[in-house]
């Protein structure tokens, strides 16, 4: 892969990731219930021209204070 589209797939990656964290962020606080909860979580990427669907799913909890 050359330099310029390794750039360009961590740039849109860091996008993801902090508009990602801001979406899950403001989801629990207008949840207004137990932080510590265990919430399932799933993010699926698509690249439709390419037939690409990549799914990633796991666990978001907060400490047990």
């Amino acid at each position: 892969m050359d330099d310029e589209l390794n750039m360009s797939v961590r740039k849109f990656l860091k996008q993801v990731g902090v508009t990602s964290q801001k979406a899950i962020e403001d989801a629990l606080r207008a949840e207004g219930v137990d932080p510590a909860k265990a919430r399932q979580v799933k993010m699926v990427l698509t690249i439709d021209d390419l037939g690409v669907e990549h799914v990633v799913t796991g666990e978001i909890k907060g400490s047990q204070e």
